[in-house]
């Protein structure tokens, strides 16, 4: 089977979407199938997985197609941009099945953010292309429950991304001189960190850093940065920069929590990272981790600066020793459940049910 896999970009500074569609693209090429990846930026030779073995296209849309052949199944992730609707065009104009992982795209906060646009966007042609797919793809079953909510008569398939386990012998191991809570991905308004940030001056944890990492996404890291300063955090808050390889690695590995404080997450594939490394965490309800509470590997909060607030309070009095016990809980649980050969072959099987 041809799988064409589509996305915005695969440039590691894009976040979660370029990790883990080049990494699904991966397990389905794994399991048989002739795989090609395409961002419009030409990032798909960046992508940061091993792509041999599989077709990472450059070029026009057209160009890459060419290339690759008529394709299968189109597997587009994201909504919005000029490219999405091209590929909805072309499967359409073939006659091939398209599938959408929407990507938390279409959540509330999302559709309220350039709000005006995706109104526009809407009316336009984006609702058109998703009620012309053969399936709709969420990460969650909370996305998949808003997909349905929409009314676009199509098949809703509930697909968690998968995740690859660093070897546990190698992990770098907690310093023991002083404690660290982290955050790690986009700095980007939905994550919420000026909330972390000022709930971390309402806790002021004695012993304990805070340190933000990740590529700064339009001028948000000059905002977080005068907050610091108007809180006087500056010796207790740090801003690493994007990390990437072993040193992201490191960074979640020798971290006692951490925090991923979102206003709106499809799913959150650094919180499957964190908990792979045996870092407990602490979210937000807008993320779809109710499990860290049920299973006992981190804390699921509502979204607001009290809220956050607590939860951090109850995490920095946990004993070292307890936070450990939940991280190894944490990783025991990713291992069961988000093995990248189930989820290749669950997304093989809805190709196959077009």
């Amino acid at each position: 089977m041809k799988v064409f896999f589509s996305s915005a970009s695969f440039a590691p500074s894009y976040g979660g979407p370029a990790y883990s569609v080049a990494r699904l693209a991966r397990a389905v090429a794994d399991a048989g199938g002739d795989v090609a990846i395409w961002a419009p930026d030409g990032t798909a030779l960046q992508a940061p997985v091993e792509t041999n073995g599989m077709a990472a296209l450059d070029g026009p849309l057209a160009e890459a197609l060419s290339t690759f052949g008529p394709p299968d199944v189109f597997h587009d992730s994201g909504l919005w941009l000029a490219h999405n609707h091209a590929l909805a065009a072309r499967a359409r104009g073939a006659g091939k099945p398209l599938i959408v992982s929407t990507r938390g795209m279409l959540t509330p906060w999302a559709r309220r953010h350039k709000r005006w646009k995706k109104t526009l966007a809407w009316a336009l042609y984006q609702r058109r292309d998703l009620a012309g797919a053969a399936a709709l793809h969420a990460t969650s079953q909370e996305e998949a429950e808003q997909l349905r909510a929409l009314g676009l008569g199509r098949r809703v398939a509930m697909i968690p991304n998968g995740a690859d386990l660093p070897d546990e012998a190698s992990l770098p191991k907690r310093s023991g001189k002083g404690r660290r809570a982290v955050f790690l991905g986009r700095l980007y308004p939905v994550k919420g960190l000026p909330m972390l940030i000022e709930a971390w001056a309402r806790v002021s944890p004695d012993g304990w850093r805070l340190e933000i990492a990740g590529p700064d996404t339009n001028g948000h890291l000059r905002d977080l940065q005068a907050k610091v300063k108007a809180l006087g955090l500056e010796d207790k808050v740090s801003f690493p920069g994007a990390l990437e390889g072993e040193a992201k690695t490191a960074f979640l590995a020798t971290a006692d929590l951490f925090v991923l404080p979102s206003y709106s997450e499809s799913f959150g594939m650094v919180v499957v990272e964190a908990l792979a490394c045996k870092t407990p965490v602490l979210t937000t309800t807008a993320t779809p981790w109710r499990d860290l509470v049920e299973v006992g590997c981190g804390w699921w909060v509502d979204p607001t600066v009290e809220a956050i607030s607590q939860a951090l309070s109850a995490a920095v009095a946990t004993s070292p020793g307890a936070l450990a016990k939940m991280g190894e809980t944490g990783r025991a649980f990713v291992k069961q459940k988000f093995g990248w050969p189930s989820v290749a072959q669950a997304f093989l099987d809805l190709y196959a049910a077009r």
